[in-house]
């Protein structure tokens, strides 16, 4: 599991994601929430496109899924995300949405937020203001208010009280003491009826580092381009085959906190029916938004595919059909732990797959880790575990060696069709 440090060690930039996440607690200091916040660059404007990258980190952390459970998440929204479709991508009922007031408090723009807010609302999603929108021109807004946190570094002690009531007659949300950092602090937002709490006096922010594989932006370009076509789902299911970035970014979001499902997946082609074409969209542009330009897929990435189609081919002449799509899962992810730098066992935390798959992973066990000990022994020099290995499964030099270089040449034809 990953080691969570204080939310202020900003981590170097690059593919290794950096979430900070605050408790929010009742009155009886059960944890009912966790505010999260990006802390994987420095410095960073908050905007859409920080928001859209926030979402995918979210969404594809492989540990928010252990440390967040069940309980809701409160995610720093801009006004220009919500018209974005990315929030499509959630389910509304484990998210608030936190609103910033809009800039200068000017009349005009706060009527203009009211439809885009009115419309997330309607969509399920719950909606937090800060106290400044208590103010006369925000009224419009409070009946939209799901939770109103008050900043009690902000607020004197003398206007708290008539703070509160005027929030409590004003809209029907609940109030959140935020910014707690002392006992006193705590003490008066308990005497004037604040049930809820966030703050350094219960709990600092804890970072949790994570790893992300970024796919090649050409593959995501053409997984767009088939969705919209749209195309068969075949052909989508091999650009799956084709990236293991790809394919292992789509499995841990099916299986994040965020999108709400634990689904245990039998082939590529179970996760895009599962998820639908046009959910894939959204998560592909998403994808999209937050990759880099130029990056590649590494030499290790074209290794696992390699191991997929020769598990997928070694599997064929001895096992029914249906077990060809777990067999190039097995070789394909039998890289991960190279890929993300993790244990096996963590890097196949955050997706759920059969326990035929995992036990060949994991244990070397099961029906596939015969054929996975062979595919290594062809990579190898080890001429004896090559032998040995294919003795076991009584196939051939010739079998074994047909499907290698069958592998390969599928390989480099996925490369040359770039």
């Amino acid at each position: 599991m990953t080691t969570p440090t204080a939310a202020s060690d900003v981590p170097d930039t690059g593919d290794q994601t950096a979430i900070a996440r605050q408790a929010i607690l009742d009155e009886s200091r059960n944890v009912i929430a966790y505010e999260l916040y990006d802390r994987s660059k420095k410095f960073r404007e908050h905007s859409a496109a920080s928001d859209a990258e926030m979402l995918f980190n979210v969404l594809s952390h492989a540990e928010l899924q252990s440390l967040i459970g069940r309980k809701l998440m409160y995610l720093n929204c801009t006004h220009e995300s919500l018209s974005g479709k990315h929030l499509e991508l959630i389910h509304p009922e484990r998210v608030v949405l936190e609103m910033p007031p809009v800039a200068d408090h000017g009349a005009a723009e706060i009527e203009a937020r009211i439809p885009a807010l009115e419309a997330v609302k309607a969509r399920g999603f719950r909606l937090a203001f800060g106290h400044q929108t208590l103010a006369r021109q925000y009224a419009a807004w409070l009946p939209l208010a799901s939770f109103i946190k008050i900043d009690m570094q902000k607020v004197p002690a003398d206007k708290l009280d008539p703070l509160v009531r005027f929030a409590e007659k004003s809209s029907s949300a609940q109030i959140i003491a935020e910014k707690v950092e002392t006992v006193e602090q705590y003490e008066l937002a308990a005497q004037v009826g604040i049930k809820l709490f966030q703050g350094y006096w219960f709990a600092t922010p804890i970072l949790v580092r994570g790893q992300t594989l970024r796919p090649a932006q050409a593959n995501i370009i053409q997984l767009i381009n088939l969705i919209k076509k749209p195309a068969e789902v075949g052909e989508i299911e091999e650009l799956l085959k084709r990236d293991p970035t790809l394919s292992f970014n789509l499995l841990r979001f099916i299986n994040s906190a965020g999108f709400g499902l634990n689904v245990e997946i039998s082939s590529f082609r179970h996760a895009v029916m599962l998820l639908g074409l046009q959910k894939l969209f959204r998560w592909a542009a998403l994808l999209m938004t937050t990759s880099r330009m130029g990056e590649t897929a590494p030499a290790v990435g074209k290794m696992a595919v390699v191991r997929g189609r020769l598990m997928e081919l070694l599997v064929a002449e001895l096992l029914p059909p249906e077990h060809a799509d777990d067999a190039f899962v097995v070789g394909i992810f039998s890289l991960l732990d190279t890929m993300l730098g993790l244990p096996m066992a963590q890097a196949l935390e955050s997706i759920s797959l059969s326990s035929n798959i995992t036990d060949a992973l994991l244990q070397r066990k099961g029906m596939y880790a015969p054929f996975l000990e062979l595919t290594l022994a062809c990579e190898s020099a080890d001429d004896e575990a090559f032998a040995r290995a294919a003795t076991q499964l009584q196939l051939s030099n010739h079998q074994v060696n047909w499907a290698h270089l069958q592998a390969l040449a599928w390989a480099e034809s996925l490369d040359s069709a770039d």
